[in-house]
């Protein structure tokens, strides 16, 4: 969930669904079109409502996917050695991989 503030009530936090947003507008006042076609009238911009649902996402990602050792991240992205290629369970008698 995000936290936004109705226009007007900047005090009283209302927490919403990033998933139920279909757009934000700017007219001058952000205006955030949810799927049920209700409109909320909020006091921060889009751009800090963007902000927002990135910084949601990530920490929904973060938790759904643990790190691992010896995994390393460029440019937020994790490399794994890859193994295509390389055989599978046990080796049979004899063989010598």
């Amino acid at each position: 969930m995000i936290r936004l503030h109705r226009l007007g009530h900047p005090a009283e936090d209302y927490h919403l669904n990033p998933d139920l947003i279909v757009s934000i507008e700017a007219t001058p006042d952000s205006v955030v079109t949810l799927t049920t076609g209700a409109k909320l009238l909020v006091a921060e911009s889009p751009e800090t409502i963007v902000a927002a649902i990135a910084e949601w996402r990530a920490s929904v990602l973060e938790a759904a996917l643990p790190r691992r050792g010896g995994a390393s991240r460029a440019n937020g992205l994790t490399l794994v050695r890859g193994t295509a290629g390389a055989a599978a369970g046990p080796k049979p008698a004899g063989e010598v991989r």
